[in-house]
Parts: C-alpha cells; sequence; structure tokens
C-alpha cells in the first residue's frame, strides 16, 4: 500500500488561493503566480496558457504523477476546474474521488475517472486506495479536504510548492485544524526560479 500524499502549492502566507476563486479563475484574483512553476513563468487567466515547466519543476511534476495511482479532491475544487472537461491531470487512466454532499446530476452514470462521495473522508480513501494498488493516493486540494484528512492523523506525506508570492486574502492552508500540534519531519527541499518545493513526513 501506498502512501497518502497532499500535495499542493501555497503562497509564503499561506493561501492556496487568491480571493474570489470561481470557474476560469480556479486560483482566484492575483493567484495565477502560485502556478508561475506549472507554466514556466509568469501566466494570466484571459491568456492562452501553457504547460512548461522548466527541468525542476518538470522533474518535480513527473515524480508526482509516476507515484500517484489515485486521487482526492474536493466539490470546490472539482467545480472551479470544470471537471477538467474530463481530462483530470494524470493521463487517461486517471482516477479521481470526489467528497461531495451531492453527485453532480450531469455527470451521473456517465463514463468518466470521477467518483462522487458522499460519505465522508474514510470512504474516499478505502476506494482511491483499492484502485491505487502499491501507489500513492494524492490529495490535490482544497483546503478544506486537506484540512480534514490532517486533523484525522491519515496524512503520510505533505508536499508543499511554496510560490515567492504574498497574497494577502484567499483561502489558508492551515486553518481549522484546531488545537492539536502536528509534527512534520521534513525530508526534502528542491529549489527553483519558481517555488521551494518541500517534503515532510508526517510524525504519528
Amino acid at each position: 500500500m501506498g502512501k497518502l500524499v497532499a500535495d499542493i502549492t501555497m503562497s509564503l502566507d499561506g493561501f492556496i488561493t487568491g480571493p474570489d476563486d470561481a470557474p476560469g479563475r480556479g486560483l482566484g484574483e492575483r493567484g495565477e503566480a502560485l502556478h508561475n512553476w506549472v507554466m514556466g513563468g509568469p501566466w494570466r487567466y484571459d491568456q492562452p496558457r501553457r504547460f512548461a515547466p522548466a527541468d525542476v519543476d518538470r522533474g518535480v511534476l513527473q515524480e508526482a504523477m509516476g507515484s500517484t495511482g489515485a486521487g482526492i479532491i474536493g466539490r470546490t475544487m472539482f467545480d472551479v476546474t470544470g471537471g477538467w472537461g474530463g481530462s483530470p491531470p494524470g493521463g487517461p487512466d486517471a482516477r479521481y474521488f470526489v467528497l461531495t454532499h451531492s453527485v453532480p446530476t450531469e455527470w451521473a452514470g456517465r463514463r468518466s475517472p470521477f467518483t462522487f462521495v458522499t460519505d465522508g473522508i474514510d470512504s474516499a480513501l478505502a476506494q482511491a486506495r483499492a484502485v491505487a494498488g502499491d501507489k500513492d493516493v494524492g490529495i490535490g486540494g482544497g483546503a478544506n479536504v486537506i484540512q480534514q484528512y490532517l486533523a484525522a492523523r491519515l496524512i503520510d506525506e505533505l508536499r508543499l510548492h511554496l510560490a515567492p508570492v504574498l497574497l494577502g486574502a484567499g483561502k489558508r492552508l492551515f486553518d481549522h485544524l484546531g488545537d492539536q500540534a502536528i509534527e512534520l519531519e521534513p525530508t526534502r527541499v528542491i529549489e527553483s526560479p519558481h517555488a521551494t518545493h518541500l517534503v515532510y513526513t508526517v510524525r504519528r
């Protein structure tokens, strides 16, 4: 069985989106800078998008994709990305489990890479692990989903891509964790011009 890995980009002041994230603006206002490392440099929502990460960043992406057998995301991420048009990150064999209170009717019964889970984080994890086999299960967001799994002490590894930007507002990654202390063991640091990639083991 692989690890449960939370993998997400965060600003220096702790936000994973700017304010007002919405379909077509999934990273919120001024949030494009969070994914400069994925795009290979500055980009904007209203311009043609390119996925051309530099060598270091490309290696980080390829490693994550290669080690992940299934993903868990929240309903908000699903909605703001439009379900990636039915072709989410990870290629044609990618499988995602979407935590939600209701199944969107337009996706119900469709042959798609998405399974909608209405009975909680444990159920989503069990289903994802059954699909992932020996590979990792990745949690890509949003913040609330990662917070739930962190609070439940289920995450094995935390991968943060720290973008050199201060957003000032938006959705914070580490809110709503209560007063418990969660200890992390740093295991790797990789630097690029657009992000510092940090890997931590979550101590039990």
